[in-house]
């Protein structure tokens, strides 16, 4: 265990880096900042001494090093815009957007497992046919249509639910703050989150489906329906287990996946988290924030690789961590 969290320690400072180097790479080709900054109506020479002032006049090299350096210390720059360092503009979108892929992924697993097991257990009924056809109609749908949907349906035509905004919410702790503990708060993540899930809930459904079939059809599962062991038992005690095996480590990776999503649908229902955030800072040329929103982004994603990789040893004692470290 100690010798592969050595290993990982050291994958995530050079997958950071190379985040980092790709992040500063690409932010020349977004606009010039002194644009949103000072607008049209400077002179060209206040312009050269703001540039000079911001160092965008040096080398890539040296703003890179300089980055580099204050990052190492925490400090990953200045937003333009806000005119507060980048970070705590981050960790104030970030609850939002935490929230809202919590929401998903609690309507991914409270769907996709019982769903999964069912099409799974009796594949040629017409409400499995009717799943795995929608299934496919979700994984072709994009987020943002998904999302444009269910405004019209749920807020435009009926009205049932808030169409943006996260509404009422409740101070918790620090820069917290959450839907969950009102009914406000419930009523306007409801629409995002579904519109968020609706990316990985086929996804998922199709995978259990396909493991639950490949393992009840193991002799282990024979053995014990021979014993005469009740049915559901063998379904989501002793099949169910290892067919999340492999959907533990293909969960992990696409629940980081769907914090990259949240662009799209943060910025339909104006969800005022990381996404949209982002939207906005690459409009306003706001290079700062846009490196540092990738490298927040990038730890989110080796964090939870790690820790998908740790459970899918204590689940599974048969995996060699050091192994799969290396």
């Amino acid at each position: 265990m100690f010798a592969y969290l050595v290993k990982r320690v050291f994958q995530a400072i050079a997958v950071m880096f190379v985040i980092s180097l790709i992040g500063f790479a690409i932010q020349d080709n977004l606009g010039d900042p002194l644009r949103e900054l000072v607008g049209q109506s400077v002179s060209e020479e206040v312009r050269q001494e703001l540039r000079d002032e911001l160092g965008l006049n040096d080398s890539f090299l040296t703003q890179y090093l300089r980055f580099a350096g204050n990052a190492l210390q925490g400090d990953l720059g200045t937003s333009y815009f806000f005119k507060e360092p980048a970070l705590d503009v981050i960790l104030k979108k970030l609850p939002a957007t935490m929230e809202l892929v919590l929401g998903a992924t609690i309507i991914i697993i409270g769907l996709s497992i019982p769903v999964g097991v069912y099409t799974a257990i009796y594949p040629n009924t017409i409400l499995s046919r009717i799943v795995m056809g929608v299934s496919i109609i979700g994984i072709s749908i994009p987020v943002f249509l998904t999302a444009i949907l269910m405004i019209f349906v749920f807020s435009v035509e009926y009205g049932w639910f808030p169409s943006y905004g996260r509404g009422e919410i409740v101070h918790v702790f620090g820069p917290w703050e959450t839907n969950f503990a009102t009914v406000d708060g419930w009523m306007h993540i409801l629409l995002p989150s579904v519109a968020l899930a609706s990316i990985m809930l086929p996804l998922f459904v199709r995978l259990i489906r396909a493991e639950m079939m490949e393992v009840l059809q193991s002799e282990y599962v024979k053995y014990a329906k021979a014993k005469g062991i009740r049915p559901w038992r063998i379904y989501f005690v002793h099949a169910l287990k290892n067919t999340l095996l492999p959907v533990i480590t293909v969960g992990g990776v696409q629940i980081g996946t769907m914090v990259a999503y949240t662009i799209l649908t943060e910025t339909v229902f104006q969800w005022p988290g990381m996404g949209f955030m982002f939207l906005e800072a690459v409009n306003r040329v706001d290079t700062p924030l846009i490196v540092a929103y990738l490298i927040v982004v990038g730890f989110i994603f080796v964090v939870t690789n790690t820790i998908v990789d740790l459970i899918y040893g204590l689940v599974n004692p048969t995996v060699n961590l050091a192994r799969m470290g290396a």
